[in-house]
Parts: C-alpha cells; sequence; structure tokens
C-alpha cells in the first residue's frame, strides 16, 4: 500500500469519527470530546505504524514490483509485438517446407541433367583425345619407319657406292698399270732405235 493511500485511510476515519460527534447532539458531547482527545492523542502512533508498514513493504515487499515486471512483460510479448515472432517461424517453416518440396527437387533434376551433359561432353572430349593421340602416335611410328627405311637406304646406298668406288678404283689403277707398261715398252723400243743411230 502507498503513502497516499495510508493518508486518504486516515483522513477518511478522521472523518468519519467527526461527524458522528455532530449527529450525537449535545447529550454526549462531553463523551465526543473524551473521544476526539483520546484520538487526537493516539493518531501520531497510528501513523508511525503505518508509515513502518509503507516502509516494510517497499522495501521487503518485491510481489508488486515482480507482478508490474510480468504485466509488462506479457503486454510486450502479447499486444506490442502481436506474434511476431510466431509468424516469423510460420514463414521460415513455409519456405522450409517449399524448398524441400520445389526448390530442391528442381535443383537435383537440374543438376542431373547438366552432369549428364557434362558426362556426355566429357566422354566426347576423352574420346577425341585419345583419337588425336592415336594418330599421333601412328605418325610418329610411321616417320619413324620412314626414317629408319632412310637410313637403312643411306646405308645401302653407301655400300654400293663404295664397292662401285673400289672397282673404280681397280679399273683405274689397272689402267694405270696398262699404260705404264705400254710407255715402258715404248720407251725401250725408243732407246733400241736411238742405240742403232748411235752405231751409225
Amino acid at each position: 500500500m502507498s503513502g497516499e493511500e495510508t493518508e486518504i485511510t486516515v483522513n477518511r476515519e478522521a472523518a468519519t469519527g467527526g461527524g458522528g460527534g455532530g449527529e450525537g447532539g449535545g447529550s454526549g458531547g462531553n463523551s465526543n470530546k473524551k473521544r476526539d482527545s483520546l484520538g487526537a492523542a493516539g493518531s501520531p502512533a497510528h501513523l508511525i505504524v503505518k508509515d513502518l508498514g509503507e516502509i516494510h513493504s517497499r522495501l521487503l515487499d518485491h510481489k508488486p514490483i515482480i507482478q508490474g515486471e510480468i504485466r509488462y512483460f506479457v503486454k510486450e510479448f502479447e499486444e506490442k509485438r502481436g506474434l511476431r515472432e510466431l509468424r516469423v517461424l510460420e514463414n521460415w517453416k513455409n519456405m522450409i517446407h517449399e524448398t524441400n518440396e520445389h526448390t530442391l527437387p528442381k535443383c537435383r533434376e537440374t543438376m542431373q541433367d547438366n552432369l549428364n551433359q557434362v558426362l556426355q561432353r566429357l566422354q566426347a572430349v576423352t574420346n577425341s583425345v585419345c583419337r588425336l593421340q592415336q594418330r599421333e602416335q601412328e605418325r610418329k611410328q610411321i616417320h619413324n619407319d620412314h626414317l629408319i627405311a632412310s637410313e637403312n637406304r643411306h646405308v645401302i646406298q653407301w655400300d654400293d657406292f663404295m664397292k662401285e668406288q673400289h672397282n673404280e678404283q681397280a679399273e683405274v689403277d689397272e689402267e694405270h698399270r696398262k699404260a705404264m707398261e705400254r710407255l715402258k715398252e715404248q720407251y725401250a723400243d725408243m732407246e733400241k732405235d736411238l742405240a742403232k743411230f748411235s752405231t751409225f
């Protein structure tokens, strides 16, 4: 109970006591005066008791404060917020349901289609690369075979050339030998003729 309520209660009690004395008339005048004197004498103690009760309630009785906080909390979450959290949770629930029912299957289907296309293209590219590698290997093999065959031909041609050179050298040597023999015979005949002419 607050101080204002205590004062109002005391004033009401005082007013009630004074009105009763007026209505009693002159016959109860002496008794009313005694009661007023007793009431006036006891009123400070009564006010002190009321003040102590008020101080006690304010310092130790926390129920009004807690009740006020509870009422404020309920008012904040029920009246002011207007179930906003519930609407937010409902929106989240609807969004999650929409995602699970429509978005995820659509994404999964799109991903599977795209993955199949990617896998097909990747397989085609892999096959093309394999064919190119095979052609390159065949080309290299053919090139190597041509090189080996050309080298073998060159070796055979060189051998034939060297044999031909040996044969031609042998023929030249033989012709040179025959020419030298003919020259020797000619010079021998010439010497004989000169010897004949020298005797004359």
